[in-house]
């Protein structure tokens, strides 16, 4: 029988340890001698040179090890908001997820957002409430936090202990066992220590037992029967008990302890194989699917890549080789097994989300009746989630760098689906990013990763265009030699952020795929430009009436007489601009809540709600992207680094006529 697999994922707000929590699973399992600790830029999962300098996670590192049997791949997502495009491709991979909660801090911003990623992709999820070495933190306030925020009630797992204000051990209340220290630092079962000994934290651990028992008799009719009599559960059916509640929606199973002390990990762990479900079945057909796509300088391209089969070397598709990929090491393999996570190289180009049939091919996406085309990218779903809030202009030193650059450049916008390019016909590129710290990664990675020397401009807010009236029909051409296009085009504005491109029956009948390809291209294109160059034009379908073109016509052509058809089309008095409105979270220590809650309103920022326990305040804000810039160093100032805070887009309102650019 081949031993289990289970892919996990480790989520949390930034600062709550999450990467701390990931070098401590990994220690416990015995994959490294000593944890790395993130402030001293020593993290196995942390490889980037930008991660060791910000000391936060920006790719979901991979790492695998064994446990109790059962063969894990792990996955370290980022905690910062501008990298939430790889914490859902992460998801897409998982059977089950830790979420990190910090009992300094509570249920935070993107605790709920990282939450609620994991409740609509199906994820399982165990919570970790982390930093309780500090016996000021209150476990008890953290989980009626988690219970009022998040809507779960938690179930623990787990119980600090402390002697003199230390801690010193937890209580397994599944196994009603105490662990503590070895002398190498692993967390070992007390063989001196039982639960009947009558220790006020025992009495607290059998408490939480009953507990355990009552809410699994929920979702079990054999352990209730058990209860009712009096009877001792036994453990097997507990644990079933236990499974069944993991995988509702009211209760989640939570662990509580001290990842930098290295408290109460040895218990996670263990439940990972207890409580997780199985990997999927996958279709016959298939070879697998990408989940990630990375660069090594020196290998070039690779495909993070879940395995749909078994099949042994001697039996893989031509040109295909397969690793082990810890961090930024490759080992090579002999055999893939179904569920399993290995770093591909193929002998194409891939694009992430996509399957590989068991041929070694890619599968071509469907071709959709009506009059809407496919979208062609496997990744647009995730894509669309994250609209690029600013843009930079970027060019080359030197012409003859251009090629490089607009390829390394392009496969950075294939690696994270929420960072994209145009291409100005200028000779330089706009980059489009969801936040300041994605952009200076970027500008980094291409320098180290590429050797691609550029010179980048200040980032500018990405606005909103909207279309504010019907407009067209307008006819267009474009010839060069003999050959000609011709487009018949009309817009109309859609409520929402959707672009729809309408084609005449005629056209799509009879047009080859890659000519509707090349015009769906060209105006989604057009649009993603803007007619003020602004931002992109969003709420609008295109209507394409006639379109003509003659054999042999190149994309090119397509594409010129597309978007010239739209700037003859649509005039800067036929749109308004709309900029992007943040929420603003911020946590400080009372005695410089009125600096904090000033500079926000000196932003033209409205405080919409203010909470605080007598020794930190907080405060919600709804402030304009354009006047927060650099806002991490004058918030840093006037706090004295004290400071906390975060940031989501709440959505776009139209610029006043006196502001606009």
């Amino acid at each position: 029988m081949s031993q289990p697999v289970r892919n996990i994922a480790i989520l949390a707000h930034v600062d709550a340890g999450k990467t701390t929590l990931s070098e401590r699973i990994l220690f416990t399992a015995g994959e490294v001698r000593r944890p790395g600790r993130v402030e001293e830029g020593l993290a196995t999962m942390d490889y980037l040179p930008e991660e060791k300098d910000r000391g936060i996670t920006i790719e979901s590192g991979v790492a695998h090890f064994e446990w109790k049997d059962t063969w894990f791949n792990f996955i370290d997502t980022p905690g910062h908001v501008d990298f939430g495009a790889e914490v859902d491709t992460a998801l897409t991979a998982v059977e089950g997820a830790i979420l990190v909660v910090s009992a300094a801090s509570g249920v935070e911003t993107q605790t709920v957002a990282a939450f609620k990623k994991l409740r609509e992709a199906g994820v399982r999820t165990i919570l970790f409430v982390n930093k309780l070495d500090n016996p000021d933190y209150s476990l008890d306030e953290t989980l009626i936090n988690i219970e009022e925020v998040l809507g779960v009630r938690p179930v623990l797992m787990t119980l600090p202990e402390y002697r003199d204000g230390k801690m010193t051990g937890v209580l397994d209340v599944l196994s009603k066992s105490r662990l503590e220290h070895s002398e190498s630092g692993e967390e070992v079962v007390d063989d001196g220590w039982n639960v009947d000994d009558g220790w006020d934290q025992a009495h607290d651990l059998k408490k939480h037992y009953a507990e355990a028992v009552e809410f699994a008799s929920n979702f079990d009719d054999e352990i209730l029967k058990f209860a009712m009599e009096g009877k001792p559960v036994p453990p097997k059916m507990l644990l079933r008990g236990l499974k069944a509640l993991a995988s509702s929606d009211d209760y989640a199973l939570c662990y509580a302890g001290s990842a930098m002390e290295g408290f109460g990990v040895r218990s996670l762990t263990t439940a990972l194989t207890f409580f997780l479900p199985e990997v999927p079945a996958f279709g016959d057909s298939e070879l697998g699917q990408v989940i990630r796509l990375r660069y090594f300088k020196g290998v070039g391209e690779i495909s993070i890549f879940r395995s749909h089969t078994d099949m042994e070397r001697k039996e893989w598709p031509a040109g295909f080789e397969f690793s082990r990929l810890k961090a930024n090491l490759l080992v090579p393999v002999d055999e893939i097994r179904s569920g399993d996570i290995y770093a591909m190289r193929a002998p194409f180009e891939t694009e992430l989300g996509e399957v590989i049939g068991i041929d070694g091919r890619g599968e071509e996406m469907p071709r959709q009746a009506g009059h809407d085309i496919v979208d062609e990218q496997p990744h647009s779903s995730i894509r669309d989630r994250y609209q690029p809030l600013l843009q930079t202009r970027v060019e080359c030193l030197g012409s003859e760098d251009f090629l490089h650059v607009d390829k390394s450049l392009d496969m950075l916008g294939r690696m994270d689906p929420s960072f994209r390019v145009q291409k100005d016909d200028g000779g330089f590129w706009y980059l489009h990013t969801v936040g300041e710290v994605q952009l200076d990664v970027l500008l980094s990675r291409l320098k180290r990763e590429f050797g691609c020397e550029v010179k980048a401009g200040s980032p500018e807010v990405r606005w909103q265009e909207r279309l504010c009236r019907d407009v067209g029909p307008v006819e267009n051409s474009f010839q060069l030699g003999p050959h000609k296009i011709s487009i018949k085009l009309s817009a109309t504005p859609l409520e929402g952020d959707a672009h729809d491109i309408r084609l005449a029956a005629e056209f799509l009948e009879t047009a080859p795929r890659e000519i509707l390809a090349g015009v769906r291209s060209a105006l989604l294109e057009s649009a993603e430009i803007g007619i003020l160059g602004k931002g992109a034009l969003v709420g609008v379908r295109f209507e394409v009436h006639e379109f003509t073109w003659t054999e042999g016509a190149l994309p090119p052509m397509i594409k010129k007489a597309c978007a010239d058809a739209v700037t003859k089309l649509i005039k800067p008095a036929d749109v308004e601009l709309y900029e992007p409105i943040m929420e603003l979270s911020v946590e400080c220590p009372v005695n410089f809540a009125g600096l904090v809650t000033g500079d926000i309103q000196s932003r033209d920022g409205k405080v919409k709600e203010i909470g605080g326990d007598g020794k930190t305040h907080f405060l919600k804000a709804d402030i304009p992207l354009r006047k927060i810039f650099g806002y991490a160093t004058g918030v840093r100032s006037i706090s004295k680094g004290t400071a906390l805070y975060s940031m989501k887009l709440l959505g776009y309102r139209a610029i006043p006529a006196s502001f606009r650019p």
